[in-house]
């Protein structure tokens, strides 16, 4: 019932509901009234429909009724005690009249004789009439028709036929309104919301790495119009305040390198005196952490990346090459398995290749030595496994964390390889995840992980 589709249905449904209703109400209240206005009325109409169907003959007397009007003499004739009609001139000499008895109109008393356009009333075996009379013009010449007809006729009339009739014409009036207009209704609501589902679109589409974008308001309504600006406002305070995050962790960093860079000169031309070791081993620590930020920074802004097809074997084969010489100081041997076909992603080619770098120096550093560290390429999966002690389950969604280090490095490197790798494979919509193996861990980079820019080129 939160939908505002729905509740704009329930609200139209019963305003139809109930505006038809009433007038049902209305029309039954109206049509059961039994007083004398109700029958003048129609006895009134009866006669001005009858007196336009007389018909005069080239002197201007009148001959008769049209033929349309004579196909229902049969009413007259078997209901002359209940209906009746004459027409009379100036004098009150009868000229036209239907088959009704003299006593018929005598018992129609002075109201009758009295021939002036209007109404009139009497009784008629045992039965209340009214009448109506019409004044006819022709050539110069006045005429006077007159109508009678019973109360109990006319009841007849209205009860039993008109009254019935006009209710399944009301009800076949109504459902048709109803679903008519419910159905303009609903198609209207679809095409005014479609604008709000586009806009919820476009809002579910935005993530930190897109808070550039911005929800249109071209074919968004008037009244939401102030939410979206808001909305907007919002994006744009967030984007500011992560701008500003990254430029300051890039500022620092590069503000970092230099003074690093000249302590180590100034340390090594000091000599390799047994007490200068370590501090060599702090500052390199340092310049490899200040390298991390700022490629930390680098990888969190996707306007950073030039998406192209990629082969995934060949940059898997650059980054096995590039490390060779670290696994085989440490006794670690590296493994290429697949990638011999090309395997062609959309991908940065040089953010896959420090992506590759950092999980292989990962795996280099938590793998025992005399064991393998192997790359395997997939149509749509890229795996790095090491044959280590691995982690502990809990410590799996943990991994990814900027500054976590796993209990068994053998070196002291920042914690900041695996979080660089999930920024570049966020930034490429891939998905990364860890997984145990026995022995050791496997961490996996699925293409389509969340299908935002870039997934494998299919042939």
């Amino acid at each position: 019932m939160n939908s505002l589709t729905v509740k704009v249905m329930v609200a139209y449904v019963t305003g139809m509901v109930l505006t038809i209703a009433t007038l049902m109400l209305v029309f039954n209240g109206l049509s059961t009234l039994r007083g004398p206005l109700y029958f003048d009325e129609d006895i009134a109409e009866f006669a001005e429909e009858l007196a336009e169907q007389l018909v005069f003959d080239a002197a201007g007397q009148p001959v008769g009724l049209s033929k349309k009007e004579q196909q229902r003499t049969w009413m007259y004739r078997l209901l002359k005690d209940d209906l009746a009609y004459r027409l009379v001139d100036a004098s009150g000499r009868v000229v036209l009249a239907s088959q009704a008895d003299d006593a018929f109109w005598a018992a129609a008393g002075p109201g009758a004789r009295r021939l002036r356009q209007g109404h009139f009333s009497f009784e008629y075996a045992g039965q209340p009439m009214r009448g109506a009379t019409e004044v006819v013009e022709r050539d110069g010449r006045r005429w006077y028709l007159q109508l009678a007809g019973s109360g109990r006729l006319f009841e007849l009339f209205h009860l039993e036929f008109a009254i019935p009739f006009m209710g399944v014409g009301m009800g076949i009036f109504a459902t048709v309104l109803l679903l008519v207009f419910g159905v303009c209704a609903y198609v209207m609501l679809r095409h005014v919301l479609k604008p709000l589902h586009e806009v919820s679109a476009s809002a579910a589409a935005i993530s930190p790495r897109s808070v550039h974008g911005r929800l249109q308001v071209d074919r968004v309504p008037t009244e939401i119009v102030p939410l979206v600006d808001s909305f907007n406002r919002a994006l744009e305070r967030l984007q500011r305040g992560y701008k500003t995050q990254q430029e300051f962790l890039a500022t620092a960093a590069h503000e970092l390198k230099t003074p690093l860079a000249l302590i180590r000169a100034q340390v090594e031309v000091l000599g390799t005196g047994k007490g200068l070791e370590p501090l060599l081993q702090d500052v390199e620590h340092m310049t490899r952490q200040v390298q991390q930020l700022l490629l930390l920074a680098e990888a969190s802004e996707v306007q950073n990346y030039a998406f192209a097809p990629t082969d995934v074997g060949e940059v898997a084969r650059e980054a096995v090459d590039y490390l060779h010489r670290m696994a085989r100081g440490r006794e670690v041997e590296l493994a290429l398995v697949g990638g011999e076909d090309p395997v062609v992603w959309m991908a940065d080619r040089g953010a896959l290749f420090t992506l590759l770098k950092n999980l292989l120096e990962n795996a280099i550093q938590h793998a025992p030595a005399q064991t393998c560290v192997s790359v395997e390429v997939g149509p749509a999966t890229l795996a790095v496994r090491d044959r280590g002690p691995g982690v502990g389950p809990h410590q799996l969604t943990r991994m990814f964390a900027r500054f976590w280090r796993g209990a068994h490095r053998r070196d002291h490197g920042a914690g900041l390889g695996l979080a660089i790798c999930q920024e570049i494979a966020e930034a490429h919509g891939w998905r990364l995840t860890a997984e145990l193996e026995d022995p050791g861990l496997r961490l996996v980079v699925t293409v389509g992980g969340s299908g935002e820019e870039a997934g494998a080129v299919r042939g």
